[in-house]
């Protein structure tokens, strides 16, 4: 997917105010065509207890975070962060390197897969930072952190947000990138959760059908699903689109009460609900789950 692509569903407007440049990063240069080294890209902060580390494979270097735990193995967990290794305060640092070199392969592989999925996320270019910008409904709101707040809270209209509107997080101004990240996170779920649940309520009441129950929904392959039982789910991912993309996944997971297929009954069903959801459709095909941030 393309930059023009990837940014059709928000109003592209830059930040008020810009973000502080990020130091340079080792080996982060996207590697030239024919060129199989895998990026390194160390973390813009480290949490209290965890390390980087770099291990000479037999094709590159790999870069990696460790941490230490109380755990019985070495774990090797690829995150939005890139590589982790969890291993038990015991094993010493050798046989962690060894464990890597012998997985580089593995690793190399994921690592790959991870860097160009990276390049496609909706917040692939978000500082976690103070001043670092966020889609939120359609729009790209700025995160503030060390203020006098015991809360998250967005200063704005909280679902008509206008580019610009500021999210206060309840952090202070040297939190690491992983804290932020994750308030960040979590109030865009409560903000999903709020809105789709009256957006269902709205079209549920307007058809005159009855939910038995809904959930969010963390899934990498679908926006929404409904089962035979009625039960409906609705990736929390959505939260970043504007309302009209929305409204057309509720109104596309309601149409699955009547027809649980995807035959011309249910797409006349869907126009019912929702007229004129084609735009909001096609625009929504051009993006995978998958190419958007998970928690």
């Amino acid at each position: 997917m393309n930059e023009s692509r990837q940014l059709d569903l928000f109003i592209d407007a830059p930040p008020p105010t810009p973000p502080a440049p990020r130091p340079p990063l080792r080996n982060t240069p996207r590697p030239a065509r024919g060129d199989t080294t895998v990026p390194t890209l160390r973390p813009q902060s480290l949490a209290a207890g965890m390390r980087w580390r770099e291990v000479r494979a037999s094709t590159q270097l790999i870069g990696f975070v460790l941490k230490r735990s109380r755990r019985k193995s070495i774990g090797l967990t690829i995150n939005d962060d890139g590589l982790l290794v969890t291993a038990p305060n015991w094993v010493t640092l050798a046989q962690i390197d060894e464990v890597v070199v012998e997985k580089s392969n593995w690793i190399l592989d994921k690592l790959s897969a991870w860097y160009d999925r990276r390049a496609q996320l909706a917040m692939a270019d978000t500082h976690w930072q103070d001043g670092g910008a966020v889609p939120y409904m359609g729009r790209r709101i700025v995160l503030r952190l060390g203020g006098a707040h015991d809360h998250t809270h967005l200063q704005g209209v909280e679902f008509e947000p206008s580019d610009g509107d500021v999210l206060n997080l309840a952090l202070p101004r040297d939190a690491d990138h992983g804290r932020i990240r994750d308030a960040a996170y979590a109030w865009l779920q409560q903000q999903a959760r709020t809105w789709f649940e009256q957006r269902l309520r709205y079209f549920l009441d307007a058809q005159g059908l009855q939910l038995r129950r809904w959930r969010l929904s963390s899934a990498a392959t679908r926006w929404g699903s409904c089962n035979s039982d009625g039960n409906i789910m609705l990736n929390w991912r959505l939260i970043h689109f504007e309302r009209d993309i929305i409204d057309y996944v509720v109104a596309h997971e309601i149409a699955h009460l009547r027809e649980m297929n995807h035959s011309k009954d249910f797409w006349r069903e869907v126009g019912r609900i929702l007229p004129g959801f084609e735009r909001a459709r096609d625009a929504l095909r051009q993006h995978d789950p998958a190419t958007l941030p998970l928690i």
